[in-house]
């Protein structure tokens, strides 16, 4: 029964990266007012009717995300079932639906304090940058439920070597940048690259601007970090570790690529959700590397 709540909990994990994609989406073509300045109605009404485009795809967000609140309580009853107290699966799905929870609550005040669209106010990064943070800690909570829930008894654990561990903050502080930068591109597209880097670089470009200068320093800083964390994994000698050591370089390389690219084709929609997808790839690798270096 423990492999099977593992599998469910690897398919809850991949829906819910597939709901933050669709979330980068709502942001990315402008439709966050889709549905008005009404949480949890839709314009004021539960099933919109003649819906716009914009409201489809808000309302289609709203849909999935209710969608993996259930999936996430599902998990969580099923493990206090499965599971012995003091379980470490058990606190992790716990904590699983207190963030999803918390998700969907910072996903409700994008909405009521009209962080959508154009708003290019200090006041929306600061809150993207804390949604992007409950959504990253999300996102390893429900990793660790699969991985603790793969074994009847709770596995033992130690600390991984301290360089893992750094890569950590540095891969959030990266992904915070990133999704400020991604703002930025929605807000202020550029019409060449060089345009994109005279907007940056004028001395009346706001804050948006500048950051998304910064964040193609940091994801280089913070590559080389996470790289040297998949090096110490795959030196470990143990295969588990260096099999996920390898995926997470290799992820990281890729994710630099797209990165280049992103900049180099001005940042279009399929491109920011295919980098997003790489980031949240990375990070669910980087977390299962920690937790292999320290088994």
């Amino acid at each position: 029964m423990s492999r099977a709540f593992s599998r469910a909990a690897w398919g809850v994990l991949a829906y819910n990266m597939l709901v933050v994609l669709w979330g980068a989406f709502v942001r990315a073509t402008g439709s966050g007012a889709g549905c008005g300045d009404r949480w949890p109605l839709c314009n004021g009404v539960m099933l919109p009717r003649a819906p716009r485009i914009e409201t489809i795809i808000e309302f289609t967000h709203r849909a999935t995300s209710g969608l993996a609140l259930a999936g996430v309580a599902a998990l969580c009853l099923w493990a206090f079932r499965l599971f012995p107290r003091g379980h470490r699966a058990r606190t992790c799905a716990a904590l699983s639906v207190v963030f999803l929870f918390a998700e969907a609550l910072l996903g409700a005040g994008l909405v009521l304090f009209q962080y959508v669209e154009h708003n290019a106010s200090a006041g929306r990064a600061a809150y993207l940058s804390a949604h992007l943070v409950n959504t990253q800690i999300l996102l390893a909570m429900l990793t660790l439920t699969a991985w603790f829930g793969g074994d009847p008894i709770s596995r033992a654990w130690r600390f991984a070597p301290k360089i893992v561990l750094a890569a950590l903050p540095t891969a959030i502080v990266v992904a915070v940048s990133g999704a400020i930068a991604a703002l930025g591109d929605t807000l202020f597209p550029a019409a060449s690259v060089a345009s994109g880097m005279r907007q940056e670089f004028s001395q009346t470009a706001g804050a948006l601007l500048r950051l998304r200068a910064l964040h193609p320093i940091l994801a280089v800083l913070g590559a080389a970090i996470v790289l040297a964390a998949a090096v110490t994994a795959i030196r470990s000698g143990r295969a588990p570790a260096i099999r996920m050591g390898n995926i997470l370089a290799a992820l990281v390389l890729l994710q630099l690529a797209a990165g280049a690219v992103n900049i180099v084709l001005l940042a279009p929609v399929w491109m920011q959700i295919l980098h997003l997808l790489l980031a949240n790839l990375l990070w669910v690798a980087l977390v299962m590397t920690t937790l292999e270096s320290g088994r």
